[in-house]
């Protein structure tokens, strides 16, 4: 019995946090009454919608051509471990939104020598994926470190205040977050 819970502990150590159904607790903590909070439930498409709302909102506010794909950038920072506001930010510094774009890299990625991509779609997936440590050729900088350090290996060290912009640019699409 013992060898058998060890076992699906284990297992359960690698369940992705955002892959657990969200619960709500009542409390009354603070209050001086008596009667039970009613249960308000905020399921994980709740949290992602909001995400891509403020995110497109962001977008849509400055006539960004990225307004539309927030879903998109939200999905790919869950898959990767990365902020959710990080890969729009990096791509309103590097192009205005996409109005900039060098084709569908909105994000200068490759010194915009990076034309393959087929779609903005396809450039936030191979992005997230680098920012997020799963290309081999690119985890010695970005694997493990947060997202100022991050910031600092994708451009600041060639534009010394580089991870403080792209920081303030994700606060402001941040505050459009419910």
């Amino acid at each position: 019995m013992i060898k058998k819970f060890y076992k699906v502990s284990q297992i359960l150590a690698f369940v992705p946090f955002m892959a657990i159904p969200s619960v709500s607790l009542p409390s009354n903590i603070g209050s001086l009454n008596t009667t039970p909070v009613t249960k308000v439930e905020v399921s994980v498409n709740d949290l992602r919608k909001q995400k891509a709302e403020a995110i497109d909102t962001y977008f849509k506010g400055r006539s960004m051509p990225l307004e539309g794909t927030g879903m998109n950038f939200v999905l790919v920072a869950e898959k990767y471990g990365l902020e959710w506001s990080l890969l729009p930010a990096i791509a309103v510094r590097e192009s205005s939104g996409g109005k900039a774009a060098c084709g569908y890299n909105p994000f200068g990625w490759g010194s915009c020598k990076l034309h393959n991509f087929h779609s903005y779609e396809e450039a936030i997936e191979a992005l997230g994926r680098n920012l997020g440590g799963a290309n081999p050729n690119t985890a010695r900088y970005y694997a493990g470190n947060s997202s100022k350090e991050k910031l600092y290996y994708y451009n600041g060290t060639v534009v010394p205040t580089y991870p403080d912009e792209v920081l303030a640019i994700m606060d402001k699409i941040e505050s459009y977050h419910d």
